[in-house]
């Protein structure tokens, strides 16, 4: 018997996507990006983003079925991401599966979108070892995670409590006069830049608990920057980039691998579109291979949100004959990450 061919629709924020998975095997990732209509604004606009959803949802799922070169009444299953997540924008992705899954008769996976970051995964490095520590970083989370098992054991072990680490990548671009959203030109300009230039505060590094703060590494850069200016001196904007990259990716990354030695976890897994961030990635490595522990990143493109890793989760759950949600199932802006499955 085959594996169960899946559909995965995700909505959570600004990317709409659809993606279809096989067992393991990645078939088709669609994506449509409103990145570009919330730059002028410098940050994401939850009713631009819902309504962008609206707009690209049919032609995203046709595009992604056209890839994978299969029909709807192939599917065996369809995933969405319920939660966590912007409210409107959640709602369409939802909408959107409940009709699929009414008119094709076929079961509804409404999944989390945290467990499904760390599904997507095993589309490029097998099944998941257990148990295994997850670090999600992103311009809405932060979160390190004990993963016993992706499909019904997600644990939290620590969250920011202030400001995610994309979020301070997005306001810090800002000061510096980059674009929206932040991470990919700090993370050019910070190739260039010197990233001991400037000691900025590494924020609850060195305290007991793995919960992340960002909110006064954002303010030393902004106090930083500010007193330059008034200074009439010039604002040496690669070393800032890359001074406080630094100080993420060392906070990230030194966390991460504490849980790993509490929890007894040999692997490590980096997800989210701040897993995209090439110092990140490099420390990351560079750590993980002096700790002897081994990390699984997946490629840039599946870091972001994207309908691929909403197909992964929802495969393992059609796999193991999961119950499916109920047709009136509610998205959830603030679904917590121990609820893999709505059900």
């Amino acid at each position: 018997m085959s594996a169960p061919l899946v559909l995965g629709i995700e909505t959570s924020c600004d990317e709409t996507g659809a993606g279809l998975v096989r067992g393991h095997e990645l078939l088709a990732d669609a994506i449509a990006s409103s990145v570009a209509e919330h730059a002028r604004f410098g940050g994401v606009v939850p009713e631009v983003a819902s309504r962008a959803h609206l707009e690209a949802m049919v032609p995203a799922v046709d595009r992604a079925l056209a890839v994978a070169g299969v029909r709807l009444a192939q599917l065996d299953a369809i995933a969405v991401t319920a939660g966590p997540g912007l409210a409107g924008a959640l709602q369409v992705g939802v909408c959107a599966a409940k009709a699929y899954a009414l008119a094709l008769g076929k079961p509804l996976y409404a999944v989390n979108h945290l467990a499904a970051h760390i599904a997507v995964d095993q589309l490029e490095h097998g099944p998941l070892p257990r148990p295994v520590v997850a670090l999600l970083v992103s311009g809405g989370h932060s979160s390190l995670l004990l993963v016993d098992d992706v499909a019904d054991k997600v644990l939290p072990l620590g969250a920011t409590i202030d400001d995610a680490a994309g979020e301070a990548y997005d306001k810090v671009a800002r000061l510096l006069g980059m674009p929206f959203p932040g991470g990919p030109p700090i993370d050019a300009a910070a190739r260039s830049g010197d990233p001991a230039a400037i000691a900025f505060p590494r924020g609850k590094y060195r305290d007991a608990t793995f919960d992340f703060s960002f909110s006064g590494l954002k303010t030393s850069v902004a106090r930083w920057v500010e007193a330059r200016q008034q200074a009439g001196l010039d604002v040496p904007v690669a070393d800032v980039a890359a001074s406080f990259q630094e100080a993420v990716a060392d906070v990230l990354t030194g966390k991460a691998l504490a849980a790993c030695r509490a929890h007894g976890a040999t692997h490590l897994i980096i997800g989210g579109g701040v897993a995209a961030n090439s110092r990140l990635r490099t420390l990351a490595a560079q750590r993980c291979e002096a700790a002897g522990i081994r990390l699984r990143v997946p490629r840039p493109g599946l870091c972001t949100d994207n309908g691929a890793m909403v197909a992964a989760l929802g495969a393992e759950l059609a796999a193991r004959g999961a119950p499916a949600s109920p047709l009136d199932v509610p998205a959830d802006s603030s679904l917590p990450v121990t609820s893999v499955l709505v059900a």
